[in-house]
C-alpha cells in the first residue's frame, strides 16, 4: 500500500515499556504518528520521545485498562480528538506473579488480554474505518501450544494459578481464538484482524516482580533477544498484505494452527456479551 504523503497513525496499548515501547520508537522514527493508550509514563531520557511529545506526533491518553470506568473515559477522549487510526496494536499485557482480579471482578490476565482488546476493537472501529490499513494486531503467545485442556468457562475465575502457563497463556489463547472467529465479519467491513506471537524477548524490568517461573528468568535475562525483535514481528505482521491472512495466528512470521479451534465461538460469545452488557451501558450518575 502506497502511503507516501499521507499521515500514518497507529494506536498502541502498553506503549511505554517493553515491546510496546520499542514499537513506538521504531514507528516514530519511520514517520508514524502514535496514539499511546498507557497506564504509566514514557522514559524521560529519550530524545525522540520528548521531541515527538512536543510536536504532538506522540499523543498520550492514560487509563488503567482493566477499570471500565477509566477506559471508557479515555476512549471517549480518543474518539473526540483523533481523526483516524490506520493500525491498532492491542499490546498491553504481561504475566502477573499471582492471581488477581479486575475492578469488575474477573481474573486480570483475562480482563486485560482477552476482554479489553475486544472492547478497543469495537469502540475504535469507526476510526479504523477512516484509516488506510484498517488493521488490528493482537499480541499473543505460543505458550499455549502444549495445552491438553482448555475450558472457556474457567477464564473469568480460574480454580488455580500457574505462572506463565496458567491464566496468562489461557487468556492469550482466548484472544487468538476470538480474533480468528471475528475475522470474517470484520473483513466484510474492510478490517483485518490478526493475532501475532512476538516470540521470546527480554522484557524483564528492574524492581518489578516477574510473573515468570523461576527457571525462565535467567534464560530470558541472558539468552532472549532485545524487545526490538518482538516489535519488529508485530510491525511486519501489520504491513503484511497477503490475501486471506485476516484471522490468522502468526508465529515467527508464519500462519500457525491454533489448538481448540472449536472453542472459538464460545470465547467470542463471552467477550461480546461482556462488552455489550457491561461496557456499553451508561453507568448511573
Amino acid at each position: 500500500m502506497d502511503t507516501r504523503g499521507q499521515t500514518r497513525t497507529a494506536l498502541i496499548t502498553g506503549a511505554s515499556s517493553g515491546i510496546g515501547l520499542e514499537l513506538t520508537r521504531a514507528m516514530l522514527a519511520e514517520g508514524w504518528e502514535i496514539i499511546a493508550l498507557i497506564r504509566s509514563g514514557f522514559p524521560e531520557d529519550d530524545a525522540l520521545l520528548r521531541e515527538s511529545l512536543g510536536t504532538k506526533r506522540l499523543r498520550v491518553y492514560k487509563a488503567e485498562l482493566t477499570d471500565f470506568g477509566g477506559l471508557r473515559h479515555a476512549l471517549e477522549r480518543i474518539k473526540t480528538r483523533e481523526e483516524k487510526i490506520d493500525l491498532l496494536f492491542n499490546n498491553a499485557g504481561g504475566s502477573f506473579p499471582e492471581l488477581g482480579f479486575s475492578k469488575q471482578g474477573r481474573e486480570l490476565h483475562f480482563e486485560l488480554q482477552t476482554v479489553v482488546p475486544y472492547i478497543l476493537y469495537r469502540e475504535l472501529k469507526e476510526l479504523l474505518l477512516r484509516g488506510q490499513s484498517k488493521t488490528v494486531i493482537n499480541t499473543s503467545t505460543s505458550a499455549f501450544r502444549l495445552f491438553r485442556r482448555f475450558d472457556p468457562d474457567t477464564l473469568e475465575h480460574p480454580a488455580s494459578f500457574r505462572k506463565l502457563f496458567g491464566p496468562y497463556a489461557t487468556s492469550k489463547l482466548a484472544l487468538s481464538l476470538w480474533t480468528r472467529e471475528e475475522a470474517s465479519l470484520a473483513a466484510s467491513e474492510g478490517i483485518r484482524l490478526l493475532s501475532v506471537d512476538p516470540g521470546g524477548n527480554n522484557t524483564l524490568r528492574s524492581g518489578k516482580a516477574s510473573g515468570l517461573p523461576f527457571y525462565v528468568e535467567p534464560l530470558m535475562k541472558f539468552f532472549f533477544p532485545h524487545p526490538r525483535r518482538g516489535a519488529s514481528r508485530l510491525y511486519d505482521a501489520a504491513v503484511d498484505m497477503r490475501e486471506g491472512l485476516s484471522g490468522a495466528f502468526l508465529s515467527n512470521g508464519r500462519v500457525t494452527n491454533l489448538p481448540f479451534p472449536g472453542e472459538g465461538r464460545r470465547v467470542l460469545e463471552k467477550v461480546r456479551a461482556l462488552y455489550e452488557q457491561e461496557f456499553l451501558p451508561t453507568p448511573h450518575a
